[in-house]
């Protein structure tokens, strides 16, 4: 099956802010693409050693990653993720009821408050973090670009294995 890709090509020059977003942005419309057009039951398949790497776990992992870096870390909101010392990886695992559309709109939906947090803040904004630090919005943006980026990877391969889908 073909699915249609949705990224975008985007200035090679132009604002720190722009391109940070721009970037973000790829790697984000990557995961979008590369879980799109999966059956229930390969979103949920693991094709890897880890049983928690399926194209399904890896976009649940990448809202909460959102939800951590930009509604907990920038705006000092309660980390609400499924998380738990009991279950730390329970941010990975897809649970009877979350589809894959389900899980794909939770996704867009978080990408859009990450956005509207980081529209109102300055890239040299820092807030406090870790014990006496504190860590810029750039940082922040840095980070996601490079963390979104590994799990598209990820998405890469885990999607060549269920039915061959293969592009950048």
């Amino acid at each position: 099956m073909s699915t249609p890709d949705p990224r975008f090509d985007f200035p090679m020059t132009g604002p720190e802010r722009t391109q940070l977003a721009d970037f973000l942005d790829f790697q984000r419309a990557t995961i979008v693409y590369k879980s799109t057009g999966l059956t229930e039951e390969q979103a949920t398949r693991s094709v890897l050693p880890s049983p928690l790497l399926t194209a399904g776990g890896i976009v649940k992992h990448l809202r909460w990653v959102e939800a951590h870096w930009f509604e907990t870390v920038l705006l000092g909101k309660v980390d609400a993720a499924p998380y738990t010392e009991s279950d730390p990886d329970a941010d990975w695992r897809v649970e009877t009821g979350e589809t894959i559309s389900r899980l794909l709109n939770d996704y867009a939906a978080q990408c859009e408050v990450s956005r509207e947090i980081v529209a109102g803040l300055e890239l040299d904004q820092e807030v406090p973090f870790r014990d006496g630090g504190t860590v810029s919005v750039r940082w922040v943006l840095l980070h996601m670009v490079e963390e979104t980026g590994r799990h598209a990877g990820h998405l890469d391969v885990v999607r060549e294995l269920l039915d061959g889908l293969t592009g950048e």
